[in-house]
């Protein structure tokens, strides 16, 4: 490689990429403790040579792995952390905590960490003197919760835990079970609280990109993980839902046998968006699985543990969105209700279901609905209807009254885009927007010179959604990042990235359906760019984390001289068309 001519030279100082492994889980695992975990199961029945030389099952265990001990008492995980490990018992025993939740502040919890006034003040000339500077001491992201575990003894202990757990439903997992998989797969917050209830309990955590790496080389684990679904993460999902609260344990045993599990569409959906997308919304809509199909014989009800879907029923020669929905919904239970009510009535489907994206969704059989089912209930006790009743039945709504329900048009916008997705999209109203950009330069003086995100986007009408990072429900850009530096903060879920950990690969901007994610040029200190053997630049991605370090909330929403912009919720299109219709 020749060198560069003097001028690029000036202003440029070689330094080396960051490579997959940099930054392993645990920097102290070693050559013995990676022989300790190939001789016990399930690696020691994996075959090394399925892994591929790039990624040998033993530099996964060395590099996304780490042996974590608990003393009785100690807290693995806690309800409704946003994780990003799975973790295997080698020695000893724990708890899942079923029910009742344990006390929060048991549980150690406390308000995320936030700038003072004066610190935030102070960022005004105290930030780095070039945009993006090198920062290496950056933790490494692991699953989040340890800021909050004391250092000497590594986990935080209930005290008086036999007391404490003595009227609780609790599981006891032992050595060679594995727990905590699926929230770390499906990017969802934790269903329970897990704790040490042995005076020594040995773990294997996990990183997610570890573990999925594992099953996409290891047939039999993948086989095991989907199992422990089943028993466990199935059962508290219909647990907790209305229609089958009501059951006693065995009910949910019976319930689990013949409930029947199915996805529809990619995991990483992103990348068939990004392309069907260039071709416009026709390919879009007409590349998204047909769950059930309007008219067809509706023999059982869906209910939707992850990922969204379309609902939408016949219109002219065509079809209109009635509405995208999440995970908690249920899709098919009005036909069934009317078929319990009058049994001439045939139980068709009224109305189409399509996956969007990704969708896990449990099949449950009329007949199990029949057996298992509190009759008593309504669409309107559960925690969304698949179709307002004010979208699909307009007629009922009276002359001269607001539905409150979103235009077509609007819905459509939405689905096609797939900006349902958002927890806190930017949403600019450009009726009201002067284009003073006061939203942009507040971004930039809280990050370092650099705004986190573009005045710009898709509109329809006078809205505007525009490219900055949504916070979202199935945060697809985390999918396929090898170091997993893009990750969920623990208590308020929002999507950061670790710069540490960032080798700036580009996947996460690739993935990101909606360019919020960009990738830039590092420099040093006294300004030079960073660059590589090639002489190429060293990038790391950069992205809106919602102002998480800041008291008041997202600078660029407080910046806003003229209430034109606001970071919304999009999941449930309501909150825009209350916003839109403010005075």
């Amino acid at each position: 490689m020749a060198k560069p001519n003097s001028t690029l030279a000036g202003i440029t100082r070689q330094a080396s990429r960051p490579k997959r492994w940099d930054a392993p889980l645990d920097p102290a695992m070693s050559d013995a403790t990676v022989d300790m975990l190939m001789s016990v199961e399930p690696f020691a029945s994996m075959d090394e040579s399925a892994f591929p030389a790039g990624t040998p099952l033993r530099g996964i265990l060395r590099a996304d792995t780490a042996v974590r001990e608990y003393g009785a008492g100690g807290i693995v995980l806690r309800k409704n952390d946003y994780g990003t490990s799975a973790f295997l018992v080698l020695e000893g025993e724990v708890d899942v905590i079923l029910r009742p939740d344990v006390d929060p502040q048991l549980l150690g919890r406390s308000p995320s960490i936030k700038k003072s006034f004066f610190g935030c003040l102070a960022q005004l000339w105290n930030n780095h003197p070039e945009p993006e500077g090198w920062r290496k001491k950056s933790p490494r992201a692991g699953d989040n919760n340890k800021g909050f575990i004391n250092q000497a003894s590594g986990s935080i202990y209930l005290q008086d835990y036999p007391q404490i757990v003595a009227d609780s439903m609790t599981a006891t997992l032992k050595k060679g079970q594995l727990f905590g998989e699926i929230s770390a797969l499906s990017r969802m917050p934790r269903t329970a609280t897990v704790v040490a209830s042995t005076a020594q309990a040995r773990l294997l955590e996990f990183s997610w990109e570890g573990l999925r790496d594992i099953m996409r080389y290891d047939a039999a684990l993948k086989k095991q993980i989907d199992k422990t679904y089943r028993e466990n993460s199935l059962k508290a999902f219909l647990r907790h839902h209305p229609l089958f609260s009501h059951l006693e344990e065995s009910g949910y045993v019976r319930l689990c046998e013949e409930a029947q599990l199915q996805s529809f569409g990619e995991y990483n959906w992103s990348g068939s968006y990004l392309r069907m997308a260039k071709e416009g919304d026709q390919a879009i809509s007409t590349n998204e699985p047909v769950i059930v199909r309007e008219g067809e014989y509706s023999n059982g009800i869906y209910m939707l543990s992850a990922g969204f879907c379309r609902v939408s029923q016949k219109y002219g020669n065509g079809e209109r969105t009635l509405n995208y929905i999440g995970a908690g919904s249920v899709f098919g239970y009005e036909e069934i209700s009317n078929h319990w009510k009058n049994s001439q009535q045939d139980p068709n489907s009224l109305y189409t279901l399509r996956s969007l994206g990704y969708a896990y969704l449990v099949f449950i059989p009329t007949a199990s609905v029949e057996k298992y089912a509190n009759r008593g209930l309504s669409e309107a006790d559960f925690p969304s209807s698949p179709v307002p009743k004010s979208i699909s039945n307009p007629a009922h709504i009276p002359a001269g009254e607001d539905s409150g329900a979103p235009s077509a048009n609007l819905m459509e916008f939405m689905a096609e885009h797939r900006f349902f997705n958002g927890t806190k999209s930017m949403v600019i109203d450009m009726d009201r927007c002067t284009r003073c950009d006061d939203c942009v330069r507040a971004c930039a003086s809280t990050h370092d010179g650099n705004p986190r995100f573009l005045r710009h986007g898709p509109m329809i009408d006078n809205l505007m959604i525009a490219n900055a990072c949504m916070h979202c429900v199935d945060p697809v850009c985390m999918i396929g990042c090898p170091t997993g530096a893009i990750h969920r903060s623990s208590f308020g879920g929002e999507v950061v990235i670790n710069p540490a950990t960032c080798i700036g690969c580009g996947t996460c901007a690739a993935n990101c359906p909606y360019d919020s994610i960009r990738m830039v040029e590092l420099r040093s200190g006294t300004g030079e760019f960073l660059v590589d053997e090639e002489y190429q630049p060293i990038l790391k991605a950069t992205k809106c984390d919602l102002c998480v370090e800041q008291t008041s909330g997202p600078a660029c929403l407080n910046a806003c001289p003229h209430d034109a912009l606001s970071r919304t919720d999009l999941t449930h299109v309501t909150s825009l068309t209350k916003w839109l219709k403010r005075k």
